[in-house]
């Protein structure tokens, strides 16, 4: 199984950062940095939510339906030409479930640590949000997961070894007002695979769906 730092390390992750650029005029370098933040935060909102029967159930559902990866063996038809508005629509639809109305704090912590204005970040989110969701739904099936449990463990083994500093920068976006918000459950989840893998679960969390 692949993790999400293999990803954006491949000529896969390399050709999603080229396009996502192209696409918002932004440097590869600050699109690569930003993915390296967003796409671990969004897989550990998924994780949480994949922690209850429904959640599991509803992101196999959306796996099955329409997330089955075949999203990433077809980059070009993807970008090229500009972004398919359906595409961005359905990232939108995706980030507001994982986040809900944490979503323009996201960006916001996002923008302030890369330097990308929070527009732009939005924007990049719902390009990446159905390319990462793509990316699970292939691993999903390339090592036949079909129940809540094998998913929670699938979502786990993505999360790789990440930087400290990262992993600096990944916690310092969670809330810590006590205010029950998922990014601090979030942490805990980070925090608690980073004792037991000697490395921050490395991108922070695991993915979608409740």
């Amino acid at each position: 199984m692949s993790g999400l730092a293999s990803l954006l390390d491949s000529d896969l992750g390399r050709q999603i950062t080229q396009g996502i650029s192209n696409e918002t005029g932004t440097a590869e370098g600050k699109t690569s940095q930003l993915l390296g933040m967003a796409l671990p935060l969004l897989t550990g909102a998924m994780k949480k939510n994949a922690a209850s029967p429904e959640g599991a159930s509803g992101l196999m559902n959306a796996i099955n339906s329409k997330h089955d990866g075949s999203v990433l063996d077809n980059l070009g038809d993807f970008f090229g030409g500009g972004v398919n508005p359906s595409a961005v629509s359905d990232g939108a639809g995706i980030l507001g479930h994982l986040l809900g109305g944490n979503q323009p704090q996201v960006e916001n912590a996002l923008s302030s640590k890369t330097g990308i204005d929070a527009g732009t970040v939005s924007k990049i989110l719902k390009m990446a949000a159905p390319l990462v969701l793509g990316y699970l739904g292939k691993q999903t099936k390339q090592n036949n997961i079909n129940d809540g449990n094998d998913m929670s463990s699938l979502l786990g083994s993505m999360l790789g070894g990440q930087s400290q500093e990262n992993q600096n920068l990944i916690t310092s976006l969670i809330d810590s007002d006590g205010d029950g918000s998922v990014l601090d459950d979030v942490a805990d989840m980070v925090i608690g695979s980073n004792k037991k893998k000697g490395g921050l679960g490395g991108m922070l969390g695991n993915f979608l769906n409740s």
